[in-house]
This record gives C-alpha cells, structure tokens and sequence, in this order.
C-alpha cells in the first residue's frame, strides 16, 4: 500500500475520529447485564459469534459490495446497498447508531472537502465507502480495517465495563486477528443470495438495552 493511502486508513480507522463509535456497544452492553459476558473468555467468545454470525454474513459483504459499487462508478448499485444496510437495522437503537455515525462521518467528509455530503439519511457504512472511494484506500485494507475497528471497540467496552484489565484487553485483541481475517475472507466471497442478517439474539438484546436501567451506552 502507498504510504498516503496508508495514512489515509490509519485516519479513518482511528476511534479518535469524531463519529461517535465509542459510545455504542451495539447490543454488548445488555449481553453484559444478563451475565453471558463476564470475563475474557466469554467476551472473546460474543466477539468471534459476532464475527462469524453477523459481521462475516452481512455487514462485511455489505460494505464490499459498497466499495465496488464506487469503484464501478454505479451508483444505483451504491444507493441500492446503502439504502439495505439501513433497512436491516431492526431496532430503534442500531437504527439510530447507524444514521448517527453515518451523519457524522458524511459531515465530516465534506468539511474536509473530501465529498459531498449526502441528501437524506446515510448508514455509516455507506458513508464509511464513500470515504475510502475518496481517499483511494485499496478495499481489502478498508474491509480488515472497518472489521479491526469493530473488535476495537467491543473490546474497549470489555475493559471498561466486565472490566478486563487493559494487557487483557490488548491479548484479546490479538486472539482475534484470524477471526476477523477469515470474517473478511467470507465477505469477500459470499454470494448475493447467502446474505442475512438474521441474528434474532442480538435482535432482543438490542431491544432489552432499549429500557435497561443505568445503561452508559446508546445502543
């Protein structure tokens, strides 16, 4: 990778970018309140589930489908994915988590002049695209990256709140760099029709979350 698609990544990548993704535990923070994550162990085995289930079958293949779109110039393509990636957000918290963060990211995108910004309500992932068409970050990179970025930040509320002590949470980082490589492999291979989105667990958990009391996540 050229050093300033490199820097361009490292940039977008980072949880400083002011889009808000450190104040959301999409669904993690009710796992933590019922107790089926207590510890290292279970919170690793919630993040590969996540992985595998949800990310590896529909986020991920979403996201690439958005990058080619770009690349192709076909924006109906692009609108048709952007406009699925909202509509597959089943409850009023990830709803929310999704146009907040897309909001952000597309306003930020053009105060820095790097795109326009969009016309109505845009998911963060396709926001996140538009970005990365912008920048010239190669896709690949830009998928592991927006994966990485989802691990950090579960692990982030995993240290804060089970809590794990911080080496714990960088070791249980590093445990799951083959997941989210293999994750990244499947979205990149997955057909159109073996697409889903059915995760009716984080569904309810997301909804519970909705009313949980002393909650220090929105989602």
């Amino acid at each position: 990778m050229e050093a300033q698609a490199l820097l361009h990544l490292l940039q977008f990548a980072s949880p400083a970018l002011p889009v808000g993704a450190y104040s959301y535990s999409q669904g993690l923070e009710a796992a933590l309140e019922e107790g089926s994550v207590h510890d290292a162990a279970t919170a690793r085995a919630w993040m590969r589930s996540m992985l595998h289930e949800v990310l590896a079958r529909w986020d991920a293949p979403l996201f690439w489908r958005l990058l080619l779109a770009h690349a192709a110039g076909d924006g109906a393509a692009a609108a048709c994915w952007a406009e699925r990636c909202l509509a597959s957000r089943d409850t009023a918290e990830l709803r929310a988590e999704s146009v907040q963060m897309g909001f952000s990211l597309a306003r930020l995108l053009a105060e820095l002049e790097l795109a326009p910004a969009a016309e109505g309500e845009e998911a963060y992932l396709a926001a996140l695209a538009r970005a990365v068409h912008a920048l010239g970050v190669p896709h690949e990179a830009a998928l592991l990256a927006m994966l990485f970025g989802w691990a950090e930040n579960q692990v982030l509320v995993c240290v804060k709140s089970i809590p794990l002590g911080q080496v714990a949470g960088q070791r249980l980082l590093l445990s799951l760099r083959p997941e989210i490589e293999d994750a990244a492999r499947t979205a990149q291979e997955l057909d159109d029709a073996d697409m889903s989105n059915w995760a009716p667990g984080l569904s309810l958990l997301s909804m519970r979350h909705e009313v949980q009391h002393g909650r220090l996540y929105r989602s």
